[in-house]
């Protein structure tokens, strides 16, 4: 039987959209092997379900800077298990699949997984194939990669920047996907915040999200703002060093802002 083609709009009525972040890895930025044990990923995964989040987003490698990477097999290995329990105590709620490894997200499509969300915008060939060749939901990150990670800069570099370096980006993830005829109603677009850009720059992204929509040609409910926990947040309020697990309040803030703008899917460590 032929799987009909994902489609975003049914999940964007009635209210925004809230992704919870699950991260099966032992160095994410923010919660790190809190949730490497399958037992602890569930609990989180319930608990994100009962506040309100309609997609759970699993990532099994780190994207943090500076984060080594890790082979195909040993993300699989931190997924699995997972994944299959999800299938069995969370059947209603769609799982999204954050990796760059085409060899990952093809065993993740199989074992029920929905959406594919990759940081590097689809630019591998073999996940760009994997895209093509499927039906799933996609979620396309701007980023920018320097060998097997990204080119962070430092952060506070003081050098002026506006928007424009980083939506020309967008813009080439966006031509990337639709050049190969995959629908735009499986697509969301996401500028990615704090991959390879500075304070200045984030910035200054964040000051022309009123106007991305018109700038990409794109829907703006077809944008996942992925900004939790983000440093980014912090230095924005003027509090640099407050830790990235006592900026949820000011994720929410953010959210709030954004739907002022009408953008409605947030990937988020909690829910709000």
């Amino acid at each position: 039987m032929t799987m009909l083609p994902f489609n975003w709009g049914p999940l964007l009525k009635g209210g925004p959209l809230f992704i919870g972040i699950l991260n099966l890895t032992p160095d994410s930025f923010s919660d790190g092997g809190r949730f490497l044990a399958p037992e602890a990923a569930l609990a989180q995964a319930r608990a994100l379900v009962a506040a309100g989040a309609g997609m759970l987003d699993l990532g099994a490698e780190s994207t943090r800077p500076g984060a080594a990477p890790v082979s195909a097999a040993t993300e699989w290995d931190r997924l699995e298990p997972v994944l299959a329990a999800l299938r069995d105590q969370l059947p209603a709620t769609p799982l999204s699949l954050d990796t760059r490894h085409p060899e990952v997200a093809a065993r993740g499509l199989s074992a029920g997984v929905a959406v594919l969300n990759d940081v590097t915008g689809f630019s591998d060939p073999g996940m760009l194939a994997l895209a093509c060749g499927s039906a799933c939901g996609l979620i396309a990150m701007r980023s920018r990669r320097e060998g097997t990670g990204f080119h962070m800069p430092p952060y506070d570099d003081p050098v002026p920047r506006d928007s424009e370096v980083a939506i020309r980006e967008l813009l080439a993830v966006r031509d990337r996907l639709q050049a190969t005829g995959i629908s735009e109603t499986r697509v969301l677009l996401d500028p990615g915040f704090g991959f390879g850009t500075t304070f200045l720059e984030d910035a200054a992204l964040w000051e022309a999200l009123p106007r991305l929509p018109e700038a990409l040609a794109w829907p703006v409910q077809r944008f996942c703002l992925g900004v939790s926990r983000k440093r980014f947040l912090a230095a924005r309020a003027g509090t640099p060093n407050l830790p990235p697990d006592q900026r949820d309040g000011l994720t929410a803030a953010a959210h709030t802002e954004a739907r002022r703008w009408d953008y409605r899917v947030f990937r988020t460590h909690a829910i709000g």
